[in-house]
């Protein structure tokens, strides 16, 4: 059902990547409730605290789906974004290196977390935000994705989580 909302863009960013646009499932206003549904029912809600989104299409299926759970959100965040005082954590790309933020007191000593993101394609973005989350006191319960590029092994980097995804290719 989702992955029809699910296009193909041949060579985006650059020549032989076939880029999934999620854009027209953020569309079709019951498309994209149903996308929130079905996140929700992946991961009771009763196993976590808080939600914990990754700048920034994380954001746009983690806020929904907290305030449908009736969780906390917490962004992480792209380095220099965020205005109290943070720790980082560097991950590689495979063209060099990046780091991604998180407040210092975003996360209560012990808080479960579920940590969202739009796709889990190499794993280290969602690796980087769970050594994040741990760094500042939290204990991650899971993972949760819109969708899953499972021929890219992310989830060998992710071994000791759960990780929930709607749809696979």
């Amino acid at each position: 059902m989702i992955e029809r909302f699910i296009r193909d863009v041949p060579d985006f960013p650059k020549p032989g990547i076939l880029f999934k646009d999620i854009t027209p499932l953020l569309q079709d206003g019951p498309a994209f409730a149903r996308c929130i549904e079905q996140l929700l029912a992946a991961v009771p809600p009763s196993s976590y605290d808080l939600i914990c989104g990754i700048e920034s299409r994380g954001f746009l299926f983690g806020a929904p789906l907290a305030l449908r759970a009736g969780k906390g959100f917490v962004p992480i965040r792209k380095p220099g974004k965020l205005p109290y005082k943070s720790v980082s954590q560097s991950y590689d790309l495979e063209y060099g290196t990046d780091r991604i933020e998180i407040h210092v007191d975003a996360v209560a000593k012990g808080q479960r977390v579920l940590i969202v993101d739009d796709v889990l394609a190499t794993g280290g973005t969602m690796n980087a935000a769970v050594k994040l989350v741990r760094q500042v006191g939290g204990t991650v319960v899971g993972t949760c994705f819109l969708m899953e590029l499972s021929f890219l092994n992310g989830r060998q980097r992710l071994s000791d989580i759960a990780i929930h995804s709607l749809v696979k290719y």
